[in-house]
């Protein structure tokens, strides 16, 4: 029956309302949306690169680099580990993902054997099943033991590298300030990042290029400069430039090895004004295991020099006064107020696993952009005006409902846009203007059951009654294989097809809703109101 409750009426009507105030925002101008009233939505649809313009790169996460800091540290442990329970090695090296060592006691290489195995850990554990060990341990001969990368500890490393980067992108990325930025993994070992609204690429490249690895390392006053340039460096001590030597002053220095407080305990960064200097200055607090790291180390090393390295060079060597004992400090350095709140930026998001190679940069002007917001402008008005256009030379009254619905369409799927917080891109457009002549499909499917029904002699609120019930078994249809159609598209592609697929699936829904809900209740509406003697259609 023609009949609609007033709670579907309700429904409805709020649901056209929301999504008005919703999509309200993104036809008001930016300067004057920025006076509006605090309770007023402010939220708009966010734009593509290829339409409001920003930086494009592609960037190569170098893997190798991971594995060999894998296998320096390995390296590393096993050294402290055999020389704390004081047995004698040998041709401690690594060749290519295998570590080995060879043992000068014999007498004591069962004891060797078993240190060995609590340094290769389980890796690839789950509730199924145990994992598997980390290094593939054998015994070549002479006293030697090799560790070897396995395959699929490689795999892992690699997978869990890459998705950490990425995360860590983001994290910078966000620290810009830029909204909508679009981070994807490509292929094995590469990351797409687009930024729109940002003209600076090299900013993002400086940002990106960083692997912002810092640490707190003790200065070896006792080191000579001259020799370990000559490449004598004591054991245990290692030679790092200084990032920005002043005159008069060497430009590296000899540091411990041993990181006494890693850059991983750090919580919080900022870039601020020194009250003293007046200067540029970068102010940091760790988390309680680092302030205790940190409390613990200055206190020991009163009147010595302590490093920060951040990308194995040397920020700055301050003289340790007093114990620093509060959990945080500061960095000065040769500063500006913008070099040292994006080093803040860097340490907030933390450092990269693996240091980042640019393969493929652009950037997109804002003029071509804006030609391409017209050139969509024109295409969505175009499109919209010939489809009403249409339906009403055809259907008459029931076209222009028909219209009306369309619109009404374009409005929730902006709503819904917004909501999603999704990105516009000129394939979204693409996608909107395919959505609309798509919306009418539902409705033309409608009208001409309703014609046929006349055709077979029924009365005319009998077949605007049959008419909409019969043919929603064909819309449903129609509506799932694109739904469909598109899901596979969002979950296949990627950029610009994921846009498209985007704007098509939520066109198709909102689409269904006022092709059917809201046609039906102007079609009751009409018939309660004018009580017509035939049909306009």
């Amino acid at each position: 029956m023609l009949q609609i409750s007033t709670w579907v009426r309700v429904v409805i009507g709020v649901v056209l309302l929301i999504g008005f105030l919703i999509a309200l925002p993104n036809a008001i101008p930016a300067n004057v949306l920025a006076k509006a009233p605090r309770w007023f939505p402010g939220n708009t649809v966010a734009l593509g690169l290829d339409l409001q313009g920003g930086s494009y790169l592609l960037e190569e996460v170098q893997l190798d680099q991971v594995a060999k800091e894998r296998l320096e540290s390995l390296m590393a442990d096993m050294r402290v580990a055999l020389r704390k329970a004081r047995i004698g090695y040998t041709d401690l090296e690594s060749r290519g993902d295998t570590v080995s060592v060879r043992i000068l006691d014999t007498g004591r290489l069962g004891e060797a054997r078993e240190i060995l195995k609590k340094l290769n850990p389980i890796t690839g554990g789950s509730l199924l099943g145990a994992g598997q060990r980390a290094y593939e341990m054998t015994e070549p001969g002479n006293n030697a033991f090799s560790m070897r990368m396995t395959e699929s500890y490689i795999a892992e490393m690699r997978q869990q590298t890459v998705n950490q980067s990425i995360e860590v992108v983001r994290r910078r990325i966000d620290q810009l300030g830029t909204r909508e930025p679009t981070i994807e993994r490509q292929g094995e070992d590469r990351i797409l990042i687009q930024v729109p609204g940002l003209s600076d690429p090299q900013r993002l490249i400086e940002l990106l290029g960083k692997t912002a690895k810092m640490t707190f390392q003790l200065v070896d006053e006792d080191a000579n400069l001259e020799q370990a340039k000559k490449g004598i460096v004591p054991i245990g001590d290692e030679m790092l430039p200084m990032d920005k030597p002043e005159p008069g002053q060497p430009d590296s220095l000899v540091v411990q090895k041993r990181v006494l407080v890693g850059g991983e305990r750090l919580t919080d960064a900022a870039g601020t004004f020194s009250s003293q200097t007046g200067g540029a200055i970068v102010d940091f607090k760790f988390d309680s295991v680092g302030g205790r790291e940190f409390g613990d180390t200055t206190r020991q090393n009163v009147g010595r020099r302590f490093a920060i390295v951040l990308d194995r060079k040397i920020i700055e060597a301050p003289v340790i006064r007093e114990p620093i004992l509060g959990g945080s400090g500061m960095i000065e350095g040769n500063f500006t107020i913008q070099s040292a709140s994006d080093l803040a930026a860097l340490l907030r998001a933390g450092a990269l696993p693996a240091p980042l190679k640019v393969i493929e940069q652009r950037t997109v002007g804002a003029e071509l952009g804006a030609d391409s917001i017209k050139a969509g402008k024109y295409s969505a008005v175009g499109g919209l005006l010939l489809v009403a256009l249409f339906m009403i030379l055809r259907y008459g009254l029931f076209g222009f409902f028909a219209d009306m619905a369309l619109t009404l369409n374009v409005v929730l799927l902006f709503a819904a846009l917004t909501v999603f917080g999704a990105t516009l891109t000129l394939p979204g457009i693409a996608g909107i203007v395919l959505t609309m002549g798509m919306a009418v499909d539902a409705n033309v499917l409608i009208y001409e059951r309703i014609k046929e029904e006349q055709r077979n002699g029924r009365t005319m609120l009998a077949s605007i009654d049959t008419g909409f019930r019969r043919a929603m078994a064909t819309i449903v249809d129609a509506n799932m294989t694109h739904l469909i159609a598109s899901l596979i598209l969002f979950q296949l592609g990627s950029g610009p097809v994921r846009g498209f697929a985007v704007t098509l699936g939520v066109g198709i829904i909102t689409s269904f809703f006022t092709a059917v809900m809201v046609t039906r209740l102007m079609v009751v509406t009409w018939l309660e109101t004018r009580r017509p003697k035939r049909l306009a259609i």
